[in-house]
């Protein structure tokens, strides 16, 4: 296998006294969608500020290629409501913009329309494809994406999720995503990370869905509309799983 875009290892982080993150390891590849899930609190915000080195970690090493381009779509914006900002130049605001391939993401995003349009006019959809298309601009080489579809109702989320994995493909990038629903992004992820200050355990979505330390802290209870969509790859998932429970509570909140 070709070497990790990024790597992070026996990563931590002390924050006031606290351990918010212990021992994480994490390895992030071309062409792989990594999905961290975990309660509120359990670091998985904190974890993405890590591996775009936007935190420096107490403890461990963070590791990437060199000049690695990444694409970071966050959960949510603010912009004051008297601020004239368009879609369109808020879309050029994007790390490496190039004018020629803002047109080329826009009709694949479906936001070519929306391009005048001012940003506080969105609506939820609308927004999550602008922020992704802002991500796209800076020809990332891996995704990192924070709660992509919040906010989006079930349909648009599996829409959105079915979206970033098509874009994995033609982009040939690695992904990082938070989600907080295991069932919903079975269809279009390689490998999950179930977090809570450390990993609890990590493998293959229809594994984990059946590991003890998920269901300790998710239960077992699935409603019958999400119920696990069965995908097929040509390649076989690595598996690992640490069945230790850390029952403390930390003070870091998810964003």
């Amino acid at each position: 296998m070709a070497n990790p875009l990024l790597k992070l290892r026996n990563i931590g982080l002390e924050r006031q006294g606290r351990t918010i993150l212990k021992d994480v390891n994490l390895d992030i590849h071309a062409g792989e969608i990594i999905t961290l899930i975990g309660p509120n609190g359990a670091g998985k915000s904190t974890l993405l500020k890590l591996a775009l080195g936007l935190i420096t970690p107490s403890q461990g090493l963070r590791t990437s290629l060199n000049k690695l381009r990444i694409g970071y779509m966050p959960q949510h914006i603010s912009l004051p409501e008297t601020l004239p900002l368009s879609v369109k130049h808020f879309l050029k605001l994007a790390k490496g913009y190039q004018a020629s391939d803002l047109d080329q993401v826009a009709q694949r995003l479906n936001i070519t329309r929306l391009l005048h349009n001012p940003m506080q006019k969105l609506s939820g959809g609308e927004m999550q494809r602008v922020l992704l298309g802002r991500a796209l601009l800076s020809k990332p080489e891996l995704l990192v994406l924070d709660e992509p579809v919040q906010g989006l109702d079930v349909s648009g989320q599996s829409e959105l999720y079915h979206l970033i994995a098509d874009l994995k493909d033609e982009l040939n990038c690695g992904v990082l995503m938070v989600s907080h629903d295991l069932h919903l992004v079975m269809a279009s992820t390689d490998k999950v990370v179930c977090l809570n200050g450390h990993i609890c355990c990590e493998g293959h979505p229809q594994t984990i869905q059946h590991d003890p330390s998920y269901l300790e802290l998710f239960g077992q209870s699935m409603p019958a509309h999400l119920a696990p969509y069965t995908h097929h790859h040509d390649h076989t998932h690595g598996e690992h799983c640490n069945h230790s429970h850390d029952d403390h509570q930390h003070g870091e909140s998810d964003k």
